[in-house]
């Protein structure tokens, strides 16, 4: 006999991790585990590191939200091995020697990524190093980032290093001219003018594939306010010619690496990562469904009538399901997709319906829905919102892009100066409130992802 409730493992307790549980925390038994005690809003850590005191804006602690507000049940722990066979994980447990295994009915991966490209275990400030093999090989070992406590320390010495710098007008290299490298350099010099910034990247404009004139608006900002920018250029930082061509022959007294993105599903087996894709590959491979799938294209754990229990959504996975030998990636069944938040959410709600219906056939004996149609899972399409992008300069301008795409330069920039950096001052407010189970921020955004009616891009007309 089945259980009165299917158990639900989450691992990664951030937007997308979240999201499943808001949604079915009513109807199953879900728990969360996370390697860390809290919850960081990442789009805005830039700021804390030159305004310490903004942290407190964006994280909370994830024991009361997801126990107290939630009625979820939360682990503070890593896994370190996830078996799709046997439905079982290994989890070390934050404050237990030995590790424990826990099973499940169905497992939404949510683990997110690391920024590092350049190291071992995708080490960047931009997200805290919480994996227990990667602290002592890591930049500063004598911090435990798995504690909000440890984070808070981080950037406070990450502050202060830059007061120094400040202090010594000091010369400062950002290498990577795209949103984060962009914004990174903007707020280093309004919080600290004395410094001499200067930007580079290997594409022709910053912003990456962003339409041109958001790229000029950011290039113009950026001249206004003394950074000087080199594009067309690769960094080369063992060439003894480079540092000379960006008017800097001695070398920068200090470099931030601001490109790309590091794969962190250590805990996956090989069979399901993909060999090549960003920063090394290392990506958990997705069928259309979202269903976690082996690299000869078989979906990795299934029940006995073929129906998928493990899904990989958000940062951590692929970001796309190929077309072999098709170059065009609008002909691919779901084109590349960019590691950012929202589209980490619209899967979210894919692979909870896929979870439910699911339900409803193997467990309830249920075929189909209440119009009399056969239930089966759904596709995930590319959300049109994986296109928006608002890139902050300083804390008083900003330049905000919708409907962009794989296609370069695509996309609007449609809203720009001080208006668009309250837009992104409310967007960060609400969706921090959102993710701590706030009223207010789920009146906000509830409908984003839950949409009744898709008009245009490639949902479901009456939605999932």
């Amino acid at each position: 006999m089945a259980p009165a409730h299917r158990r639900v493992l989450i691992i990664g307790g951030s937007f997308a991790g979240l999201c499943v549980a808001r949604d079915l925390k009513d109807h199953f038994l879900v728990t969360i585990v996370d390697a860390k005690e809290f919850f960081e809003y990442t789009p805005g850590v830039l700021r804390a590191y030159v305004k310490p005191k903004h942290l407190d804006a964006l994280t909370f602690t994830l024991y009361p939200v997801i126990e107290g507000r939630m009625g979820c049940k939360f682990i503070w722990g890593e896994v370190t091995e996830l078996n799709g066979t046997e439905r079982t994980a290994t989890i070390k447990p934050m404050f237990v020697d030995k590790k424990e295994i826990i099973d499940f009915d169905f497992c939404v991966i949510a683990a997110g990524c690391n920024f590092g490209v350049f190291h071992k275990w995708g080490e960047s400030l931009w997200f805290p190093t919480i994996h227990e093999c990667a602290r002592p090989e890591g930049s500063w070992p004598h911090l435990d980032e798995r504690f909000l406590e440890g984070r808070r320390r981080h950037i406070f010495e990450e502050y202060s290093a830059i007061q120094v710098l400040n202090a010594k007008s000091s010369s400062v290299l950002v290498v990577g001219a795209g949103f984060i490298g962009v914004e990174w350099i903007t707020e280093l010099q309004h919080f600290f003018p004395k410094l001499k910034l200067t930007i580079i990247d290997a594409l022709p404009q910053c912003l990456g594939p962003l339409p041109a004139n958001a790229a000029t608006y950011c290039s113009k900002y950026m001249q206004r306010h003394g950074i000087k920018e080199y594009y067309n250029l690769k960094y080369n930082p063992k060439d003894t010619n480079f540092y000379g061509s960006i008017g800097l022959p001695g070398g920068a007294d200090k470099e931030y690496v601001c490109i790309g993105v590091k794969a962190s599903n250590y805990f996956m087996p090989e069979e399901t990562l993909s060999k090549f894709g960003p920063g090394g590959g290392g990506w958990i491979l997705m069928d259309t469904t979202l269903a976690v799938k082996t690299r000869e294209g078989k979906a990795w754990s299934t029940d006995e009538q073929g129906y998928a229990r493990i899904y990989a959504i958000g940062d951590c996975n692929y970001g796309c399901v190929e077309e072999p030998s098709e170059k065009d990636f609008a002909k691919w069944p779901i084109p590349p997709i960019p590691k950012i938040s929202y589209p980490g959410e619209e899967e979210a709600i894919v692979a909870i319906k896929n979870i439910e219906k699911i339900d409803k056939i193997v467990f309830r004996g249920i075929k189909t829905s209440n119009m009399g149609y056969p239930l089966e899972p759904v596709t995930m399409h590319w959300p049109w919102g994986a296109g928006m992008f608002a890139t902050s300069l300083g804390p008083d301008d900003a330049c905000f892009v919708a409907g962009a795409n794989w296609v370069k330069n695509s996309g609007l920039m449609c809203v720009w100066g001080s208006p668009c950096a309250v837009q992104k001052e409310i967007i960060e407010a609400s969706k921090v409130d959102e993710c701590a189970f706030g009223i207010v921020g789920r009146l906000i955004w509830h409908f984003v992802h839950h949409t009744p009616v898709h008009l245009f891009g490639g949902g479901p007309r009456w939605g999932y």
